[in-house]
């Protein structure tokens, strides 16, 4: 009697982000790096197999290397609106959609709404910190389609991850394997996340060059035989985020043949009054006027950093406003909080004429310590706040 193969109810392939390996089902892009050791992880990352789960006979399950056949993803189906009367209804209702933690403009949030229904290429842009990857995910949510994630700027491959590898097999010899991506571009109506596009690598750009330009929407697969055409499905959108601008010196400046395939949405950076109520609203248990105080500095220095004559080089950014407000309700006090999360980010050199020493004269106008000493005039507090 021939020995019967076991076959894997889940298979995934392993990809580093940053100094970690994380696992992705290969047919619906689900994670499942925290359900697998570390160590096998990385063996399949570095090693560039899959690994499927197996359950044994005791019902536990086993992730082990899988060199067997994969079935292709089933695409999903997805109510979408056809009719322009009921899409003009969706776009124009779906600021409720927006969920309260983002702060974005209705007619900022309707504009990105409608390009993904469209279809379009989203590029979503503005400062570090701004909120750009919580408002790409936030479509995501909203539209209630098969997504998939890719952070292009902690991938050291660019073709491994947007075209796949090439592995060799002790029984069958070399064989090639599809990515991820590969697979995500087929799934019709799928929202494509495609993070720091600006960290990338610029032959991530080459090979996306194709598959973003509304007359081609194709990709080669050059490492396989005969170099398969891979058309993208209908409905796909692209929704990419990218730091623009000289203060990012790890970003590359994107071709302009590549800006061009998108739709650009830019983010907003807060006033002092939307930031406030943004961690009013996250931490609802810090006392107001600390909150106030926080999104207040924080202002001061965006200001401060966008004057011709500015002292200091970029303003703290909301997601730090939201780490020192994380602090406070952690029982931290506004100084400390500043000296952990805020100071370290401005250059020290020069003495009392840096950066920090600019920063910390800031904080301080905000610290109760029952000081009179006046740092700034009237006139220099007014024009900040205002």
């Amino acid at each position: 009697m021939a020995k019967q193969i076991k076959t894997p109810d889940v298979v995934c392939r392993c990809e580093w982000s940053g100094n970690r390996a994380n696992a992705f089902d290969v047919t619906d892009g689900t994670k499942y790096t925290s359900k697998i050791s570390v160590g096998c992880r990385q063996k399949a990352a570095e090693g560039n197999y899959l690994i499927g789960r197996f359950t044994t006979p005791s019902g536990n399950h086993q992730w082990r290397k899988w060199e067997g056949e994969v079935s292709s993803p089933t695409p999903v189906a997805v109510d979408i609106p056809t009719d322009h009367a009921e899409v003009l209804n969706f776009i124009h209702s779906s600021y409720t959609l927006k969920p309260q933690g983002l702060v974005m403009s209705e007619l900022k949030w309707k504009y990105l709404i409608r390009s993904a229904v469209r279809g379009k290429n989203i590029m979503m842009t503005g400062p570090a910190g701004c909120g750009k990857t919580m408002a790409a995910k936030s479509v995501v949510n909203s539209l209630d389609r098969p997504d998939f994630y890719f952070n292009l700027g902690a991938t050291q491959d660019p073709r491994a991850t947007l075209i796949g590898n090439v592995h060799f097999n002790n029984k069958t010899g070399t064989y090639f394997s599809e990515s991820l991506f590969v697979k995500a571009i087929q799934t019709p109506n799928a929202v494509i996340l495609l993070d720091e596009l600006t960290r990338a690598h610029p032959d991530a750009w080459n090979i996306l060059m194709t598959v973003l330009d509304y007359g081609q929407r194709y990709l080669r697969l050059d490492e396989q035989d005969g170099q398969a055409t891979i058309r993208v499905a209908d409905g796909v959108t692209f929704v990419a985020t990218a730091n623009i601008g000289n203060e990012y010196t790890a970003t590359r400046q994107l071709d302009k043949a590549l800006m061009d395939r998108f739709t650009i949405v830019e983010m907003d950076v807060l006033t002092d009054v939307e930031e406030t109520g943004l961690l009013e609203y996250m931490f609802p248990h810090v006392e107001n006027s600390l909150l106030k105080n926080v999104a207040e500095i924080a202002h001061m220095t965006r200001v401060e950093s966008s004057n011709e004559t500015a002292r200091i080089s970029s303003g703290i950014s909301t997601r730090t406003s939201v780490e020192m407000s994380g602090l406070l309700f952690d029982g931290f006090k506004l100084e400390e909080a500043a000296d952990v999360c805020v100071y370290p980010q401005y250059d020290n050199t020069g003495g009392v004429d840096s950066e920090r020493t600019f920063v910390k004269q800031i904080v301080q106008k905000f610290l109760d310590d029952g000081s009179n000493d006046e740092l700034f005039s009237e006139e220099e507090v007014t024009e900040a706040t205002n």
